[in-house]
This record gives C-alpha cells, sequence and structure tokens, in this order.
C-alpha cells in the first residue's frame, strides 16, 4: 500500500520557483510544480487557480453564481421550470462563439426564475467570451470592455426570458395561447412560451448590461439582447443595457411585464421591438444609433387584442456611421400609445411611419428638425402630437452606470 509521507504547498505567487515532494513507499521520489497538489495516490494534480465556471448544463435546482467568478456558457443554457438562478451584483457572464443550434445564450423557461440584481456600483455584465473584462475591472468601476468595440457584435447568442401571460397569436387552425420562441429548436420544450398568467413571475433583472451578441441562428435570424416572451408583470425588468447586439435590442412577445430606464446603443437591427400585443409600458428609456428601425412596433398576430405604453424617451436617431433605417415603424393594426419622445440626429429619409393607424396614439413627440421641414420626416399628414423641438424626454441621471453614458454616447440628452 502506498503512504503519503508528507506535501507543502506554498503560495501561488512563488509559481514559477517552488517544488512539492513526495516520497511513496517504494522511495522513488515525485517532485510537483507549486500550482499541483499531491493526491492520496501520491500523484500531481493540478489545482483550479482560475476564476472561471465553464457552465455546459441546464440549470435545474436553485443556483447561485458569485461574482469572485466568470461565468462562460458553453452552450445554450436553460434555468428550467422550478429552479432559480441567483446572480450576485457585479458578476460577469460570457458567452461561448456559436450559430444556428449552437448558439450560446440563457434561457429562463416558463416556471423558471432569474433573480440578478446588480448594482449602479456593480451591475451584472454578459458578454462574449472574447472580451477581456474582468471582476478586478468591474470592481473597480471600469464596466466598458477594455478591448473590443462598442460595434462589435453576434460573437453570442443573448438572454431569453420567457413567462405564461398571454399573447396574441395564430397558426391555420387559429389562435393559440402558447408557441416557440424564435431561436430555440422545437424539438425544446423549453422554448415554448405564453398562457394565461398575465401576473406571472419570471423574478428580477436590475442592473444588467447586455453586449456584443445576436448569433445568427439560421436563415438571417438573430437572437435579441434580451428577448421577454410572454413575460407577467410579476417579473420586476429595470435599469437595463443593451450594446451592440446584431438583432434587435429588446424585443416584447406578448406578455405584460413593464419595463424601466433602459438604454439600447448600436443595435444592428430595432432599438424597440413590440409584437404579439404585448400590454406593458416601457417608461425612461435612451435608444442610440440602431440601424434598423428605432421602433419596430407591430400589431396583433391572433384575435386577442392588447396596447401597450412607450414613454418618456430620448433617440439619438443617427451617429457618426450610424443611421437608423426610420423613426417609428408600425402595422395598421398596431396599438400603442407613443408619449412623451425625443428624436436627435434626424437625418433626410428619416421618418414617422403610418401616422393613420387606428390603434397608434401620439402625445408629446418632438423632433429635433426646423418647424418648416418637419413634414418631410412625417410619411402622411402632421399628427397633433407631433411637433418640431428640442426638448430631451428621458431622465438620463440614473443612467450613469451604464457603457453608453460613460463612453459620453448620451452627450446633449
Amino acid at each position: 500500500m502506498r503512504m503519503l509521507n508528507k506535501f507543502l504547498i506554498l503560495s501561488l505567487a512563488f509559481v514559477a520557483f517552488t517544488f512539492i515532494s513526495c516520497d511513496k513507499e517504494d522511495d522513488c521520489t515525485l517532485t510537483c510544480n507549486a500550482d499541483e497538489v499531491l493526491s492520496a495516490e501520491c500523484t500531481c494534480v493540478k489545482l483550479n487557480t482560475s476564476n472561471e465556471v465553464r457552465v455546459t448544463t441546464n440549470v435545474t435546482a436553485n443556483t447561485t453564481w458569485t461574482k469572485d467568478k466568470v461565468y462562460i456558457l458553453a452552450t445554450r443554457v436553460t434555468v428550467t421550470s422550478g429552479a432559480t438562478l441567483t446572480i450576485q451584483a457585479g458578476t460577469i457572464i460570457k458567452g461561448e462563439a456559436g450559430t444556428g443550434a449552437n448558439a450560446t445564450a440563457l434561457l429562463v423557461a416558463r416556471g423558471g426564475k432569474l433573480i440578478a440584481e446588480g448594482t449602479a456600483a456593480a451591475p451584472i455584465i454578459f458578454t462574449s467570451i472574447a472580451d477581456e473584462l474582468s471582476p478586478a475591472d468591474v470592481a473597480a468601476g471600469n464596466f466598458g470592455s477594455p478591448n473590443l468595440s462598442s460595434d462589435v457584435n453576434g460573437l453570442w447568442g443573448g438572454v431569453i426570458v420567457l413567462g405564461k401571460a398571454k399573447i396574441s397569436a395564430s397558426k391555420d387552425n387559429g389562435d393559440v395561447s402558447e408557441v416557440q420562441i424564435e431561436g430555440i429548436p422545437t424539438s425544446d420544450p423549453n422554448g415554448l412560451y405564453g398562457g394565461a398568467v398575465d401576473n406571472d413571475n419570471s423574478g428580477i433583472l436590475k442592473y444588467i448590461s447586455i453586449r456584443h451578441g445576436g448569433a445568427n441562428i439560421g436563415n438571417g435570424n438573430e437572437i435579441n439582447g434580451l428577448t421577454l416572451g410572454g413575460v407577467g408583470n410579476g417579473t420586476v425588468i429595470e435599469n437595463i443595457e443593451i450594446v451592440s447586439n446584431q438583432d434587435d435590442g429588446i424585443e416584447w412577445f406578448g406578455g405584460t411585464v413593464n419595463v424601466k430606464n433602459v438604454v439600447v446603443w448600436n443595435v444592428g437591427d430595432d432599438g424597440i421591438d413590440t409584437d404579439q400585443s404585448w400590454a406593458g409600458t416601457l417608461d425612461n428609456f435612451v435608444v442610440i444609433a440602431s440601424t434598423g428601425h428605432c421602433f419596430e412596433l407591430d400589431g396583433p398576430e391572433g384575435t386577442y387584442m392588447a396596447g401597450h405604453t412607450i414613454q418618456n424617451g430620448s433617440i439619438i436617431a443617427s451617429s457618426t456611421g450610424r443611421i437608423s433605417e426610420d423613426l417609428i415603424n408600425v402595422d395598421a393594426n398596431s396599438i400603442v400609445n407613443l408619449k412623451n419622445l425625443y428624436f436627435t440626429g434626424v437625418m433626410d429619409g428619416q421618418k414617422v411611419n403610418r401616422v393613420t393607424a387606428a390603434g397608434v396614439t401620439f402625445e408629446g413627440i418632438q423632433i429635433n428638425v426646423d418647424a418648416s421641414v418637419l413634414l418631410t420626416f412625417i410619411n402622411g399628414a402632421v399628427p397633433a402630437g407631433i411637433t418640431a423641438g428640442t426638448t430631451s424626454k428621458a431622465n438620463i441621471s440614473g443612467l450613469g452606470w451604464t457603457w453608453a453614458s460613460k463612453a459620453g454616447a448620451m452627450t446633449g440628452l
């Protein structure tokens, strides 16, 4: 029988110089480096000195991710029904590269919960594995990427939260109460969303920045920065930043959840996208230089009809090298109240479309152009609720924690 006579582990600060010896019963000596330890069998076992945790399986029981680690999403990781994933303030989560069915993402299934409560001093950051951002950076208040530009996108997937609230959807045989979220294979039942529980609770999301995502999942379809499918109003979502996502910033598919204090910066498609009769409110937000529509606001897809409110927002429609496709785009059957919005950085060709849609109302909308040319930015007659003006509408005083703010992208609002 082999016997372990002695071992000694010295500080990792002396890795280059420290060695550990083990004398086995047969008198041979085993020498290990200082980043290794001796096992009971007198073999050298590598110490796990990395602060990275590679996540390869779903979260099926209550789990906590802590700020002293960096969590690497190696696949689509689902918080399954009945499980709660808690993420501490200041934690970094990085997604590996992948497209199609291999796109990495964090998915919260119906019945699962995400409790991710960052703070202004310690936000939770979702980013790419290519990002060299570290826990030390976040602890020091350096929230921007040290090596990736703020316009690099498509490096991983995104964050998807699904719930049991009502949606407006239909198939060939009529209305359906649940459907599969885009980007998740139909073979995965965790991708279903919708139901009849409007006060459904999918958790708490506060002070979260989601960056460099939007991996292509097939046929030119990409994952949104934050996708909300049938999410109920028992869920708390506030202080959210989306940076450089290849697809939309935030997209709602029905549901009733309310969202406030949002920044969407440099996304490759729509800044704000709504579908399937979302019945909540977006309050206090900034959209900066999305290259699709600033707003893509679609109508019901089934017989269930509900509307939403978008209010107190400031929108920079173009910046250096980035021009939004248009200002507001709605369907003929869209149902949305647009209140207290300010558009600046407006370029020729950008317009507010379908101003005659019966379910769309405008109140306190200002476009930073001369009043004499306002009509050229409206597709139709100018509604009473839209005027030329220079009054910013979002309260950005609480958005200083964002990368966008620290980079000066909101200057002038």
